[in-house]
């Protein structure tokens, strides 16, 4: 049995997650300013959607803290029975950060269908203000993580909380600017739902995503087929691949074990030092545990699957 570790980080550049230490920090502390402004305005004003808004991006902050704490927990070195670390928290993070995505889509429905049933005026000049900083603090915020948006689910849970309220305060100006004009108060509910279902798309796939991977399944840029053919074409010695199992250890790293069975057990264990390089090289994964064995012991390997290839 071989197993292999790899400490370099695979993505690079802007999109690996100790990048974003100073994204985070920045957008943080914007956020909280925001939140205070609007509630200082929101008072001043009267205007009680300004503070139901601050509510609401006191929310996106702590889906920001969420997400920076699981950075700073993954690389935490394993301790006591912690035996992979913390790594899985960012997975956590992103799953938490879809769920609060998904309350908040809930809330503006809520809101926007009461409106449509009540339509009450909207946007004051104050509001519209307001708003227009938000659009700045919370465009740049998603600005920020936009570059590790793809290359990890924890990043665009963050992500997308910002571009998720940057488009709130867009649909918010529009709406004051186009009722302004026209009077028709049922403009606002209304972009809000439509605004609403734009969110919801985003963040379903955000959801189903950190789903699996707590749920140990396979990583969504991971062809398993293919990595079982990588696996069976080594060197022409090996005969099946069964116990076969990828995982994701975070939001930016995967793990793979396997039994590999040999025709020759001399010829395999070279596999075991060629094929975690080859492993990481072609899928990145950087976690490889291999186990041989020759064909009359794997006839009795409980874990040896009914599928042989």
């Amino acid at each position: 049995m071989a197993h292999h570790h790899s400490d370099q980080h695979g993505g690079g550049g802007h999109g690996s997650p100790e990048d974003f230490g100073r994204a985070f920090a920045i957008g943080i502390a914007l956020n909280l300013v925001y939140v205070m402004l609007e509630a200082a305005f929101g008072l001043y004003s009267g205007s009680l959607a300004l503070l139901a808004d601050a509510g609401h991006n006191l929310s996106d902050v702590l889906g920001l803290v969420l997400a920076w704490g699981a950075v700073w927990l993954g690389k935490r070195p394993p301790w006591g029975r912690q035996t992979f670390g913390f790594k899985r928290s960012s997975i956590l993070a992103s799953l938490s950060n879809a769920i609060l995505l998904m309350l908040a889509v809930g809330a503006i429905t809520y809101e926007a269908i009461r409106r449509l049933l009540e339509p009450e005026q909207v946007a004051s000049s104050t509001v519209i203000w307001v708003a227009v900083v938000g659009l700045f603090v919370n465009g740049f915020t998603a600005y920020l993580f936009s570059a590790g948006s793809k290359q990890d689910l924890n990043i665009r849970g963050a992500f997308l909380h910002m571009a998720a309220d940057t488009g709130v305060t867009v649909g918010v100006i529009f709406a004051a600017l186009l009722i302004s004009w026209t009077g028709w108060l049922w403009l606002d509910p209304a972009i809000s739902l439509l605004i609403a279902a734009v969110i919801l798309v985003g963040t379903w796939s955000l959801l189903r995503g950190s789903t699996m991977l707590a749920m140990d399944a396979v990583p969504p840029n991971l062809d398993l087929a293919s990595i079982r053919k990588q696996l069976c074409e080594a060197d022409g010695t090996v005969i099946e691949v069964h116990d076969l199992h990828v995982w994701a250890l975070s939001t930016t790293e995967t793990a793979l074990s396997a039994h590999l069975v040999c025709s020759e057990m001399e010829k395999g264990q070279s596999l075991l030092r060629k094929l975690p390089g080859q492993l990481e090289q072609a899928f990145g994964i950087r976690h490889t545990t291999l186990q041989l064995e020759p064909p009359a012991t794997a006839e009795a390997c409980p874990l040896r699957s009914t599928e042989i290839v």
